[in-house]
């Protein structure tokens, strides 16, 4: 698979040998080998957990933006084990590719003004075994070497296709559209049009909903969504569209996020 580089005109932090002293360490994948990994950690919980229709059967979940896009990874130190993975799409290699993922489900020409600014972020998943006592702590490794990404590169907008399964019943989703549009909905010019929409399902008064702890991070951090949702019929889900300024993320959340450092 051919692998565009990093962007040349940033340098994200080297650092010759993975600490050893802490168990997990996040980076961005610098060799094939490891984004081999990821492919297959993709692979293991979308297709394999989710029942995605990946039409693939090699284990690796491969489309034809990942040679294109930078591939953050968890690695179990101790293991020597991808267990967490995302995938990132700058601008540039956005346009050498003539597109991104976000407009297979959404119709997004409302970003044209910001698209030299706006990084794609997608595939994330951490391993079914790392989800519980060890789960927060793989996740919160992604957030951090994608915070330190965001500060190094000096991000302005991210964007990406975050996902509602219908695991928890379609009231679920139906409870939680009617929270994100009345109280995350993105200003007027960002917002977006389905592809493929989703019906509205579900009393809005009935229960309060579960957010999936993907979308509940970029909720935090202020991000937007940027109307209504998508039906993603691979992966059998909705998928909204999240847009995050990174110029209005609360500074409480902006010391957390944009603090750590990632190695490559």
């Amino acid at each position: 698979m051919r692998t565009f580089p990093i962007d040349s005109s940033v340098s994200i932090s080297k650092s010759t040998a993975p600490d050893r002293s802490s168990r997990f360490s996040v980076r961005l994948a610098d060799d094939r080998a490891l984004i081999e990994a990821a492919l297959r950690l993709r692979y293991k919980v979308f297709c394999e957990e989710i029942g995605a229709d990946i039409q693939r059967h090699d284990g690796r979940d491969v489309d034809e933006f990942d040679p294109y896009c930078e591939h953050l990874v968890v690695v179990d130190e101790w293991r020597d084990k991808v267990v967490g993975t995302y995938r990132i799409l700058s601008p540039s290699n956005a346009e050498r590719l003539g597109k991104r993922y976000s407009e297979s489900e959404f119709r997004i020409d409302s970003l044209r003004p910001i698209q030299r600014e706006l990084f794609e972020v997608g595939r994330a998943c951490v391993h079914p075994a790392y989800r519980a006592a060890e789960g927060g702590i793989v996740l919160a490794r992604l957030w951090s070497g994608l915070g330190a990404y965001v500060r190094e590169r000096n991000v302005r907008f991210l964007a990406g296709c975050a996902s509602v399964p219908f695991e928890n019943g379609a009231l679920n989703f139906g409870v939680l559209r009617a929270l994100l549009l009345a109280k995350h909905l993105a200003p007027e010019a960002y917002r977006v049009e389905p592809i493929r929409g989703v019906p509205s399902l579900g009393d809005p008064q009935l229960a309060t909903p579960a957010v999936p702890p993907l979308l509940q991070g970029y909720l935090r951090l202020g991000a937007w969504v940027g109307g209504e949702a998508a039906w993603d019929p691979a992966f059998d889900c909705a998928d909204f569209f999240v847009l995050l300024d990174v110029q209005r993320i609360a500074p409480r959340y902006a010391r957390h996020f944009l603090g750590a450092s990632v190695t490559h």
